[in-house]
């Protein structure tokens, strides 16, 4: 499999640079290893194991780090919480070396990179024991412009967010995908399924599921039933791109609300489910306040619903979630290369006005709507209108109604449509 640059690489880059260690997160199999592996072939490198103590690691940490120096990559560091106070003391004495050493270079960078897929425990600690130490890096799967081969410099995101009326004035290109919406959204985002025959998708994501149960989930909670919490998956994925609501996710499975709201979180941890908050402004009483969840990668979602082919998505009632799925991992993906990320929102009355996505930063606001639909109408934009009638005080760009149409083009007074693809 050919190495596929990643949008991130100058990023952590610069982190390594500024920060003694870089804690690089996310879940299984959307490339850490191999980014750390490309990008820094000098570094030695271990990986931990959940039964077998590596090296001493964990029985001995202070001589594991001895007869392992910096620079270091420590992979999975959840298998081995113990290192994370011996490293803070490592960082420290490098830091007091180098502050007594007049003729030293201050550059205090480059010792560390920790990488995990789960948030909660080790990665919680290490946070919270190496302040002012520690950067983070959380990566994903695959954009679009990484599947195409493109670069990602001046994305359309980063324009947009920028200046939107030069956006609009001068819009973005497609990118060059060899694949259809539907095949892509089948077949997922992550780098090992990106480079896999069709024919063994299905096979790949059934022994994900597996092997994230048995290893990941195991890490962080005893559970009785492993089964269920399998169903519970299941369950999860059919819901993506809905709003939130634990009392009905464990009556579907015979779950109290609190163990219903509990699983959703070790999803949140393990890097496999995301949410949006609603956006309330100053209409609380008015305003929906669940938040929006989303299941982390497409191909997941479409193997858990027993969806055995592209095909079988054209006319699917779970294909309009699936694509706004994806669109929405698109814009955190694009969002996490920006010095400054905006804050993304969902935002629904209770009359039934919404936006799927609604972005801010710098005091400005700017709302997408996601539809499947090939030719965008003004009818799309009636939610971006209501918002724009709600909050007539707000700075409010553009509005895009993203979608699998050929070209950018008006559709109302102040909104437009843009392909999905944009580069």
């Amino acid at each position: 499999m050919s190495y596929k640059p990643r949008i991130l690489t100058h990023r952590l880059e610069s982190l390594i640079k500024r920060f003694s260690v870089v804690i690089v997160s996310g879940s299984r199999q959307v490339g850490k290893s191999t980014l750390l592996r490309h990008e820094l072939p000098q570094w030695d490198a271990v990986v931990f194991d959940p039964t077998v103590d590596v090296g001493n690691a964990r029985s001995d940490p202070d001589l594991f780090l001895d007869n392992h120096p910096p620079p270091l990559i420590l992979d999975e560091i959840q298998y081995a919480p113990e290192l994370v106070a011996a490293i803070k003391r490592r960082v420290d004495q490098t830091r007091a070396t180098k502050k007594s050493n007049s003729n030293a270079i201050q550059n205090n960078g480059g010792l560390y990179i920790l990488t995990g897929s789960q948030q909660w425990a080790v990665l919680k600690s290490a946070s919270e024991s190496l302040a002012g130490r520690a950067a983070f890096l959380d990566l994903e799967g695959f954009c679009l412009s990484e599947i195409a081969g493109a670069g990602i410099e001046n994305h359309w995101l980063k324009r947009y967010l920028d200046s939107p009326e030069q956006f609009i004035a001068s819009p973005p290109g497609r990118l060059k995908m060899d694949r259809t919406l539907n095949e892509q959204l089948w077949r997922g985002f992550l780098p090992e399924a990106d480079a896999l025959e069709a024919d063994w998708i299905p096979e790949f994501y059934r022994a994900y599921l597996r092997t994230y149960i048995e290893r990941d989930v195991r890490l962080l909670s005893d559970l009785a039933d492993w089964q269920q919490f399998g169903r519970f998956v299941q369950l999860a994925a059919a819901l993506t791109a809905q709003e939130m609501n634990h009392s009905q996710l464990g009556r579907e499975l015979g779950l109290t609300p609190q163990t219903a709201q509990r699983w959703l979180a070790m999803l949140r941890a393990t890097f496999q489910w995301f949410e949006t908050p609603a956006y309330h402004g100053n209409s609380i009483k008015r305003i929906s306040g669940k938040s929006k969840g989303y299941i982390a990668d497409t191909g997941l979602a479409c193997g858990l619903q027993q969806i055995s082919k592209p095909a079988t998505l054209s006319g699917h009632p779970l294909a309009g979630a699936l694509f706004e799925t994806a669109v929405a991992g698109e814009i955190r993906k694009l969002a996490s290369t920006l010095s400054t990320p905006p804050n993304i929102y969902h935002w629904r009355s209770h009359s039934g006005a919404e936006i799927d996505l609604l972005l801010e930063r710098d005091g400005m606001f700017y709302p997408i709507e996601v539809k499947m639909n090939s030719h965008p109408t003004r009818q799309n934009t009636r939610g971006i209108t209501a918002f724009r009638e709600n909050y007539p005080k707000l700075k409010i760009a553009p509005g895009l109604v993203i979608a699998p149409t050929g070209r950018m083009e008006k559709i109302s007074e102040l909104d437009y449509c843009m392909p999905w693809d944009s580069q």
